[in-house]
């Protein structure tokens, strides 16, 4: 994230809060509620408190909110008087949800409200193709659009040739130093908050892109290209890698002659089904040659380099089985006939075609194995975000997080840890735990109110009651009216800017 950015966020946080002299946060509830004077107060009054990072409930609790920040959580905090208070005995509240890799579908009228509705109250936007994304960010800092929190990737920086057709993404090609360099500085001027890279980045374009984006205050986030290590990717300094692909090859007892497979790949430009079916007899082989004592050395080295993984289990059950998937029809009517029309020719044109039955057959297991993994991640304590792909068949924005969450305990995580991995690893991530990823006194009002406990089954995300983004209450009626408005504007004629943001295809 870049400085002008970092500092932006700083102010944009602060902004509301209940300060005392000397600028410092209150230091309980009765100097918070003198501090803040005739600021509106909300009170969230009989709920239980779940605490992420420990699995903690604490039961009849109040939240006292002002402006932007919770000032106050208790059993039996007395109310404010003129305090607005909701009644919620019986809910439960944990921090607002993160889903960190999504490219957001439609204009802003469809992702935004999409996810608050459903609880994500901050988002990583996995590529900018469109300025519009970074107008977006700033008009939510400012407050003049509602929607989640956004952190905003830059265009995609790929090899040359890239996987990607142009005609369906436009992304930054880069065969060089001297190209790598200038396509930071490219991005850095345009306002990403980071650099995208991807899967065919040369070893010298890869180290350049490292090397002038620590000069540029950009940190650096996508694959793992196809010939450069993890080891090199965790130890040069990428922040995080996604998706399961590059990955699965670093712990395979063969790691030298599939990463040999993996260097001789070629494509033509745009081909992204042809690398889909040059890797996958590539990943058949690393999966039926995981190597224990290589995960552990491997997994161990992201854990001390605090590298996250993002494993975007819900793409990966796509890509795996598009035989076996389909859109699910009680959301598909936030998509509109474009998005879905897009997923249906992404999944036919670079997913599904050309695949023999044999390698049909394969990736059926290939999705056990990539659960396996996952646990395996788990195990090892690798530090894991939760995030989607969402812009890639069949996902709708917000919903697919409560997938991914649920797939990543049915591959073997509980729910605290999935819910962790959408909670506080994303605020530790993007340096903002002091302000997210707890229900906490001083910290942003960013909440959800569910009406069941998530620690019991994962599935109650879903059942989601109220939603609180930076103290900005959303009532059950408001999520209801929310939802029908993006309904009635994806089944509106195209008006306007809108997006597909990146978001047609997969492992993206």
């Amino acid at each position: 994230m870049n400085s002008s950015r970092r500092q932006f966020l700083a102010r944009s946080a602060v902004a509301g809060a209940a300060v005392v002299a000397g600028g410092s946060f209150a230091s309980s509830p009765v100097a918070a509620l003198a501090a803040v004077g005739t600021t509106r107060i909300t009170a969230l009054t009989g709920v239980t408190v779940i605490d992420v990072a420990t699995g903690h409930r604490a039961k009849h609790q109040t939240v006292l909110i002002s402006g932007d920040r919770i000032i106050g959580v208790g059993r039996n905090l007395p109310v404010p008087r003129g305090a607005t208070e909701l009644d919620l005995t019986g809910k439960f509240v944990i921090p607002g949800l993160a889903d960190m890799h999504v490219h957001s579908l439609g204009d802003e009228h469809v992702s935004p409200p999409l996810y608050l509705a459903n609880g994500l109250t901050t988002v990583r936007e996995m590529a900018a193709p469109d300025p519009v994304l970074y107008e977006w960010r700033d008009r939510i800092d400012a407050g003049t659009l509602l929607g989640p929190r956004m952190v905003v990737a830059s265009q995609i920086i790929d090899g040359d040739p890239t996987l990607w057709d142009p005609n369906l993404l436009h992304v930054l090609v880069v065969n060089d130093e001297a190209s790598a360099r200038a396509a930071v500085r490219q991005v850095k001027a345009e306002g990403a908050d980071f650099v995208k890279v991807y899967s065919r980045l040369g070893p010298t374009a890869y180290r350049a892109i490292l090397d002038e984006a620590r000069r540029n205050g950009l940190t650096v986030h996508g694959h793992g290209p196809d010939q450069v290590s993890i080891q090199q990717v965790s130890n040069g300094g990428q922040r995080s890698i996604e998706h399961i692909h590059a990955l699965a090859l670093s712990v395979s007892s063969r790691e030298a002659e599939v990463r040999r497979m993996q260097r001789a790949i070629t494509i033509a430009t745009g081909d992204y089904n042809g690398w889909f079916r040059q890797v996958h007899p590539i990943e058949w082989i690393a999966a039926n040659s995981f190597s224990r004592s290589r995960a552990a050395d491997v997994f161990g080295l992201l854990r001390r380099n605090r590298t996250r993984v993002t494993p975007t289990l819900t793409i990966h059950n796509v890509l795996d089985r598009p035989d076996y998937t389909s859109l699910d029809p009680a959301t598909s009517k936030y998509l509109s006939a474009d998005s879905i029309g897009t997923y249906e020719y992404v999944l036919a044109n670079l997913y599904s075609a050309n695949r023999p039955p044999e390698e049909i057959a394969r990736q059926q297991q290939m999705w056990e194995y990539h659960q396996r993994f996952v646990r395996e991640l788990f195990a090892h304590d690798v530090p894991i975000l939760a995030g989607t792909d969402t812009g890639t068949p069949w996902m709708v924005p917000g919903f697919a997080l409560h997938q991914e969450l649920e797939l990543l305990v049915g591959a073997g995580a509980t729910p605290r840890q999935a819910l962790y991995a959408a909670t506080v690893e994303p605020a530790r991530f993007l340096g903002m735990s002091d302000d997210l990823g707890s229900v906490a006194p001083r910290k942003i009002a960013d909440l959800v109110v569910l009406d069941a406990d998530p620690l019991t089954d994962i599935r109650n995300t879903r059942r989601i009651h109220t939603v609180v983004t930076r103290g900005r209450v959303i009532t059950p009626q408001a999520r209801r009216r929310m939802l029908a408005g993006v309904e009635a504007a994806v089944q509106a004629p195209p008006a306007g800017r809108a997006l597909a943001a990146g978001g047609c295809c997969g492992g993206h």
